[in-house]
């Protein structure tokens, strides 16, 4: 008997957890962070609905921290079995986890700062660099394509989701033990765009009984990528016309990437002038260095212009800072210029810093390239709410906001469809995950429209039995 659990992205976005269990084994399918409102994120990431040290293993559809950032939490409670994850993903997870441990104890050092002031008991990090370190001993990378057994009757395979750099969807099968035909799931991960910047498109869903699929824009229609280097040409045409900074929230890791590469294309064609573009976070540094490590996985499109420059992610004239001193400089800059800096929900990092700095000048432009979670700042900046809190302090939000979603790399509802449609005549229950309520309602009712005869919303906590189709 195969049953899944959803203990995470549960009619939210944040906090990728879905658990199987199957002849006494217990699987996890992603482990990430919650993200959002401080103390309900912290309540809901410190302890897991099972013991961490009879978990099996976990099989990780990619590196974003919604979706990993937890595995060092399993090993500090006893986990040790095996990570699953495709090779690119390994080695962002490498950069992203020891990056979220540091980022961990800065947190539990700013609070004991003032809980000592207050003659309160210290916190502990959620965890450290050495959890992080044990983590990556346990991971075993596996090609897309390629079939791998995770226990005695459930084997599972990889295929490109197109949402990161390494991103996959999880094709599993049960053979289940009285001989009865195979159980089959299907598992989303988060789905990528098509026709985006550097990476290839998402492969197709495989047909299966259920499918347990992401929801983040279940009722939105992007603008087509077709006209997006146009749109952010006309962004920083603007901003420099108005003599002001582009300041831009973007992750580290894919985000980025992407960004430097359409601001390289949009300069060698002349669209845009050559205002120098400034990459200020080290993880982002780091980042880039495992994208020139998988060229493998760049479309055809990305390949081509990497034979005519060299390098599409910084032969562009473009500065990557790690140094704080160096970050600090920029504050001093008064000329046009570019600053893309982590982290994406501008809730941590150089970002909050930058935006306290230069949200208040109405020449400048704040470019939201990148879904915001509810209660983030970066929601805040969104909904363009007059003042905004940053460090404590109330700012003015006068610069100019864009919102960019054809930069996301979630795949709109049109997307979604386009790869959940051909499984609908034998897909017994679609799940649906990785989303806020009202996504998960208009794309229940546009799964309806295309075939599925049950879709579910499950709530976190609830259990479901997967069984074959007689």
């Amino acid at each position: 008997m195969l049953n899944v659990t959803f203990c995470g992205a549960a009619r939210e976005v944040t906090g990728s957890l879905h658990l199987l269990e199957a002849d006494g084994m217990k699987v996890a399918l992603d482990c990430g962070l919650f993200q959002g409102r401080r103390a309900e994120a912290e309540a809901k990431n410190k302890t897991f609905p099972f013991d961490a040290s009879k978990l099996h293993a976990v099989v990780l559809s990619h590196a974003h921290i919604d979706h990993c950032g937890r595995i060092p939490l399993l090993v500090k409670n006893g986990f040790r079995g095996r990570i699953y994850s495709t090779p690119a993903t390994r080695d962002l997870c490498a950069l992203l986890l020891s990056d979220s441990a540091h980022i961990q104890q800065e947190d539990a050092n700013y609070l004991n700062k003032k809980k000592s002031r207050a003659g309160e008991p210290n916190v502990e990090p959620l965890y450290d660099d050495d959890d992080a370190q044990q983590a990556m001993n346990l991971f075993q990378t596996v090609a897309c394509g390629q079939p791998f057994w995770i226990t005695r009757r459930l084997k599972a395979r990889f295929q490109m989701s197109g949402h990161m750099l390494g991103a996959a969807s999880v094709a599993l099968e049960y053979k289940q033990p009285n001989g009865d035909k195979p159980v089959s799931l299907v598992f989303s991960g988060d789905v990528g765009r098509f026709d985006i910047p550097i990476l290839r498109n998402p492969k197709p869903f495989p047909e299966a009984d259920y499918l347990i699929v992401e929801s983040t824009y279940g009722g939105r229609h992007h603008p087509p990528t077709d006209d997006l280097g146009v749109r952010l040409a006309a962004v920083v045409n603007d901003t420099i016309a108005r003599k002001g900074k582009l300041i831009i929230p973007a992750f580290s890791v894919g985000r980025t990437q992407v960004l430097v590469y359409s601001l390289h294309q949009l300069q060698a064609a002349g669209t845009i002038p050559r205002v120098p573009i400034y990459i200020d976070s080290p993880l982002a540094v780091n980042a880039t260095e495992v994208f020139r490590m998988h060229p493998e996985l760049f479309n055809a499109e990305a390949q081509s212009f990497q034979r005519q420059t060299g390098d599409i992610l910084g032969a562009c004239d473009c500065t990557y800072i790690r140094e704080a001193e160096e970050s600090k400089k920029l504050n001093r800059i008064r000329r046009s210029c570019i600053i893309i800096s982590a982290s994406g929900m501008c809730e941590t990092g150089r970002i909050v810093h930058h935006l306290r700095n230069n949200i208040q000048n109405p020449r400048n432009t704040i470019l939201i390239v990148g879904f915001q979670a509810a209660h983030t700042l970066g929601r805040r900046i969104v909904e363009k709410q007059p003042k905004v809190s940053i460090f404590g302090q109330k700012l003015s939000l006068k610069a100019q906001v864009v919102v960019l979603n054809g930069f996301s790399g979630h795949a709109d509802i049109d997307e979604l469809r386009r790869l959940c449609k051909p499984t609908a005549r034998r897909c017994r229950r679609a799940f649906l995950v990785h989303g806020e309520v009202d996504q998960m309602e208009a794309m229940k009712s546009a799964l309806a429209e295309d075939g599925f005869g049950d879709v579910e919303l499950p709530s976190a906590g609830e259990k479901f039995e997967l069984t074959a189709k007689e």
